[in-house]
């Protein structure tokens, strides 16, 4: 039994049946499905018996507003099966779910509020007063399939937001118009760094050079900060035996593969979803010692999982995803320095990139849907708590949120709005070692069973990148920005043409990333392009640069911290751009 109480996620799940009331009143015949309390909000699925588009929200929510005015709370009784089919006689759905719930020995329970009656588990408010008329709002309408499959029929989901306040709600409405301004596909398209094309098809980006310059600068710091770890590089095939992944346990944990067929062989093949039993396969391939170890293997690849049409989004949710992956293979007593060092990484990457860290420990809970014995799993649990303490981490336990092979350290970062996203990830395993049966010779001569570390630093390159184009809004570190210095010509006579390119063949000696703008436009029209483009430096020549070779620097504004640019010699213009992207500097040093 769930006990009612007055936190935000009661008002939340009370909301939800006030909708269903609402919607059931409004579009007579309609059935409800389903309808939780979720992260901000609440949302309700229903069969509508008729059409229910945005048009018809603010409606909606008006006669929430005036059906709270009568409701006085939530009564609760248990039933048996008969009983809640009796009651839920005219809804499928609720039919659906009190058998399902009732053969897997859970007690049912009916809430009746005013003359609504609903199958539900529990969790609204103790006090209907706690449900602020000025602190929720209803915001969209979409499809979702009845219990996520696609085979079933598609309902509308009507989504709403809720706080205690409306001052609260009135942030997060301004907090969200900010969020379309900061979109990643909006953006994406405007700055020219990825396309998402119908004919290569949907959930399969493609990245511009534009975009490519982004991606790579990110790889190759999460690769520097492997390789200074230990790590080395490997490269494995795209697709697989199905008997690799049967083995692992992946095979039958994520349905979402693409199967490859060959015509001249009766095997099954697919493609590769994960990395890690490829890695297995690297270490199984010649007799390993207590020396050898830790073994350390890192590989940045890109896998493939074929993700629900209606859940793909931008960057966010892809097909094709990118990560920086690595598996260490260690001695037992080598655990605890192994996952250190990778959060060590972790921590290094994310205050590179000028963004907050928050922790969850993610444990399994008491289902069957892990693999292991339970003692094995405890072990696991307790170092990486140990580990999270030793860090000095601000940690939550999660349980039920562990990978089915081990428990893990999910790092979340904040963006620039406060949301919350996973992206990197430190795991520890011991069931695909003993599935794969990993051995190494100890010192005593006897045969021992490595555990395994898994990390991300990133995790998905792509997810990741939604998230970062987010958070700066597009206006990205001097050391990452795919165009870094931007020469503006006053004029299109030769001796600026040359000028500028013999500036652009310094910078390329350099490795600096430079363009230069002669079009037949004014300059302050140049000017205007390159802020557009979000350029981190902007250099604008005419006679007197040329005459004295010396540049004042235009930097864009987040980049100042100090507003007075000196003039600079051509040479230490470039080699201070140079020296800050070596450094990795978030604010120029002009």
């Amino acid at each position: 039994m769930i006990e009612n109480d007055n936190s935000i996620e009661a008002v939340r799940h009370s909301l939800s049946h006030l909708l269903a009331f609402s919607v059931k009143e409004l579009f007579p015949g309609s059935q409800n499905a389903i309808g939780p309390a979720v992260e901000n909000g609440f949302y309700q699925d229903f069969e509508i018996a008729g059409t229910l588009t945005e048009d018809d929200l603010p409606k909606i929510e008006a006669k929430m507003k005036e059906v709270l005015q009568s409701w006085q709370g939530f009564e609760r009784r248990e039933a048996d099966l008969n009983d809640a089919l009796t009651v839920f006689a005219d809804n499928k759905y609720k039919q659906e779910l009190a058998t399902e719930f009732a053969e897997g020995g859970k007690t049912l329970t009916i809430y009746t509020s005013g003359t609504f009656v609903d199958l539900c588990k529990g969790g609204h408010v103790q006090d209907i007063k706690a449900i602020n008329p000025d602190g929720f709002k209803l915001m969209k309408v979409a499809g979702a399939y009845w219990r996520g499959d696609e085979k079933n029929i598609m309902l509308t989901r009507v989504y709403g937001v809720a706080f205690a306040t409306a001052k609260e709600l009135r942030q997060h409405l301004e907090m969200l118009e900010a969020a379309k301004k900061r979109d990643h596909r909006k953006l994406g398209k405007e700055l020219d760094l990825f396309v998402i094309s119908d004919l290569v098809g949907p959930g399969l980006p493609l990245f511009t050079p534009r975009g490519t310059v982004l991606r790579n600068k990110l790889i190759e710091f999460s690769e520097e900060l492997q390789k200074q770890g230990g790590y080395q590089e490997t490269w494995n095939p795209h697709m697989t035996r199905v008997e690799l992944y049967k083995t692992s346990g992946h095979y039958d944990k994520y349905p979402e593969r693409f199967d490859v067929s060959s015509v001249e062989s009766d095997d099954a093949f697919m493609m590769k979803p994960m990395n890690c039993p490829h890695h297995t396969q690297i270490y199984a391939s010649r007799p390993r010692s207590y020396k050898d170890l830790p073994l350390r293997f890192m590989e940045t690849t890109t896998m493939y999982r074929d993700e629900k049409s209606g859940e793909l989004h931008g960057l966010s949710r892809v097909r094709a995803l990118t990560q920086d992956d690595s598996h260490a293979f260690v001695r037992h007593d080598q655990i605890e320095f192994e996952m250190q060092s990778l959060l060590g990484m972790v921590k290094q990457m994310y205050l590179t990139l000028d963004m907050q860290l928050s922790v969850e420990l993610s444990f399994r809970d008491d289902s069957d849907n892990y693999f292991g014995d339970r003692e094995v799993w405890a072990r696991a649990e307790e170092i990486i708590e140990r580990v999270a303490a030793t860090e000095q981490l601000d940690y939550k336990v999660e349980k039920g949120e562990a990978a089915f092979y081990g428990p893990k350290i999910d790092i979340y970062i904040s963006d620039a709005l406060g949301r919350r996203w996973q992206c990197a990830t430190v795991q520890l395993d011991f069931v695909q070692p003993e599935r794969f049966n990993l051995e190494y010779t100890d010192s005593d001569g006897t045969k021992q069973r490595p555990a395994m570390v898994h990390k991300a630093i990133l995790g998905s390159i792509e997810r990741f990148l939604s998230v970062y184009i987010e958070h700066t809004a597009g206006r990205f570190p001097i050391w990452i920005a795919p165009e870094q210095v931007r020469i503006i010509t006053v004029n299109q006579e030769q001796s600026t043409t040359d000028f500028a390119e013999s500036i652009v063949q310094k910078a390329n000696e350099l490795g600096l990333r430079v363009s230069v703008d002669n079009e037949n436009e004014s300059v302050g029209k140049k000017i205007r392009d390159a802020e557009v483009w979000k350029v981190p430096y902007t250099l604008v020549i005419g006679e007197k640069e040329i005459a004295n070779g010396q540049v004042v620097p235009r930097v864009r504004s987040d980049l100042v911290v100090i507003a007075a640019h000196p003039e600079l010699s051509v040479e230490d213009f470039l080699k201070t751009v140079a020296n800050e992207t070596k450094m990795r500097v978030n604010k120029t040093s002009l």
